[in-house]
């Protein structure tokens, strides 16, 4: 009966043996340089983003501080893309004027209702930030989406008492300049690297 046992535990060991060494071959492209047979595999190309990290504690600061900001509001900017998108397509489908402005008093209050609070609570910083932001998702200006959207005079107003608080609404994202720091946050922030 020992003997038994014995020849069924060393048959149960060596299939599993032969059966854990079955090969699964991977086929690769090859060229034979010199006569020595060479493995050729393609890569995908990647890009490489890093932050220019400053020299000085207080310019360190500041990265900080602009990467925290850019984290806080980048949500809200892609959210303002999608949501121009959305009303967009409405606005397209719109009669008559009349009806299109009654869509955007929908759109606005809707956007105060769901949003205002929150983007109340932004910092001054975070607010230009989101300005410049909302011109990258959207491909316009802050003042031209409200030309487009609301109108000459409603644009006028909003530029003027954003320019009593310190804000541009005409300012222009420029990912190659003096935005090129955002640019590489937002970049990193899309492949989840920070």
């Amino acid at each position: 009966m020992k003997h038994l046992a014995l020849i069924t535990f060393i048959l149960a060991i060596s299939s599993g043996i032969s059966i854990s060494q079955s090969l699964n071959p991977i086929i690769v492209k090859a060229q034979v340089i010199d006569g020595d047979t060479i493995p050729s595999i393609e890569l995908s190309e990647i890009e490489i983003y890093s932050l220019i990290i400053p020299p000085s504690r207080k310019q360190q600061k500041k990265l900080t501080r602009l990467i925290k900001n850019v984290k806080k509001v980048y949500p809200w900017a892609r959210l303002a893309g999608i949501q121009l998108r959305k009303y967009e397509k409405e606005l397209i489908n719109a009669k008559n004027e009349r009806e299109r402005k009654k869509i955007m008093k929908i759109a606005e209050k809707e956007i105060n209702e769901k949003y205002g609070g929150d983007l109340k609570k932004l910092t001054f910083s975070q607010g230009k930030i989101l300005i410049k932001l909302i011109d990258r998702e959207t491909g316009s200006s802050s003042y031209g989406l409200v030309q487009d959207l609301r109108g000459n005079f409603t644009a006028f107003f909003y530029q003027a008492f954003a320019r009593l608080w310190g804000y541009n609404l005409k300012i222009k994202y420029d990912p190659y300049g003096k935005d090129k720091q955002i640019e590489t946050i937002v970049t990193m922030i899309e492949r989840g690297q920070i």
